[in-house]
């Protein structure tokens, strides 16, 4: 968004130094930098908001910056597959189905606040390119664009919206009440989130949304309470530390919408989760930014898998870099997977067309992988397909 609001020689010169931004960032003692051309201020004044947002938007989730994010990743190394032969995979299917809707095969989006620091379309670019290739995208409460904004932009999207409790429970009643008339099929109630994890790196670069942009589902919400102290858009400590699974039923007794809990990485958890009547749960850590320590969610998704036994469907976000990594996660037992960083990333590229680029680079990959693993459709992939080694 900063570049395309400056003149095109100038953003043309911007863009060529963003990969040695990228490398300074992750290496800066190893990198040597000269701008030229008198670009000097306008490249520190990139480089700093570049930083900034680098650190917002994948490194400054977890208590120890990288490590938990990075084992979301490798964990998924020592995860081998045992490919079967001569099946006839000329023709393979990826389509499956998240609660009783055919998508086209499963990875959707995640939920991730913000989408207009990416791009200036933001979460109405999401939800585009998610209608164009057919599967679910969950619109998160921290979203830049409202409810109604995105559901207008992708009519036909099949949605499903995250939710969060506050100490104010007009606020959620409120929001269930809009995303219910506006045709979303689901809420996704986040439970990992008492309190705010300690994002280091966001405290030290005082992260504060630009002034031009705002949580959009609560416009005009916290008026008497403009000035106070700010946590990512909203006053701090709004939200409900007190949240118990009796906040289950009560959400029950609002909306007849099915309800995912996200934020379960124990089968003690989602056995609760069950017999609170919950449709459906997603093993998450989100996304490394909350608990230090926990383990990758991909290695608590047998566990949870084998306790739930079918009564719900299990879905996993994190660490999902690959069609392998989809996969694998099928395989031990996700129904599917959401990814939020590479939304993100295809996001701050191209707008709705780097969001489609990222669903089909990993459709394709996942179509390749399904193939050579001798599966022909979604329904064919089961444990049997998995190793576990020693990294």
């Amino acid at each position: 968004m900063i570049l395309r609001n400056m003149p095109s020689s100038t953003s043309q010169r911007l863009r060529g130094t963003i990969t040695r931004l990228e490398l300074m960032t992750a290496a800066p003692e190893m990198t040597t930098w000269r701008p030229i051309n008198g670009t000097m201020l306008l490249l520190k004044l990139y480089h700093s908001v570049f930083v900034l947002l680098y650190n917002f938007m994948d490194q400054a989730y977890a208590l120890s910056l990288t490590k938990l994010i990075s084992y979301n990743n490798v964990i998924s190394l020592r995860i081998r597959l045992r490919p079967r032969i001569l099946r006839d995979v000329s023709i393979n299917d990826t389509r499956t189905s998240v609660l009783g809707m055919e998508i086209s095969f499963p990875v959707g989006i995640a939920p991730t606040g913000f989408h207009c620091l990416a791009w200036h379309e933001g979460e109405l670019a999401t939800a585009r390119a998610t209608e164009t290739v057919n599967t679910c995208y969950i619109a998160s409460t921290y979203s830049t664009c409202s409810v109604e904004e995105i559901a207008a932009a992708a009519p036909n999207g099949y949605r499903w919206f995250q939710l969060y409790l506050y100490r104010d429970r007009k606020l959620s009643e409120q929001i269930v009440s809009r995303v219910e008339a506006l045709g979303y099929k689901a809420l996704v109630l986040t439970v990992d989130v008492p309190y705010t994890g300690k994002r280091r790196n966001d405290i030290r670069n005082q992260f504060k949304l630009p002034p031009h942009l705002m949580v959009k589902n609560f416009e005009g919400m916290f008026q008497e309470q403009a000035g106070s102290q700010e946590e990512y858009g909203i006053p701090a400590n709004t939200l409900d530390p007190s949240i118990s699974w009796k906040d289950v039923y009560w959400l029950q007794s609002l909306t007849r919408l099915p309800i995912i809990i996200k934020g379960i990485l124990t089968k003690e958890d989602a056995e609760l989760a069950i017999e609170h009547g919950v449709q459906g749960i997603i093993v998450s850590n989100h996304g490394g930014r909350q608990l230090d320590g926990v383990p990758a969610t991909i290695d608590c998704l047998p566990e949870i898998v084998d306790a739930v036994q079918g009564r719900v469907e299990v879905y996993m976000d994190g660490g999902i870099r690959t069609g392998n990594d989809v996969l694998k996660a099928i395989a031990l037992g996700a129904k599917c997977v959401f990814i939020g960083r590479p939304a993100i990333w295809g996001l701050a590229y191209k707008g709705e067309e780097g969001v489609r680029e990222i669903l089909q680079i990993l459709h394709d990959e996942f179509r390749l992988s399904m193939a050579l693993s001798g599966c022909r459709n979604v329904a064919e992939i089961n444990r049997n397909l998995i190793q576990f080694s020693r990294l």
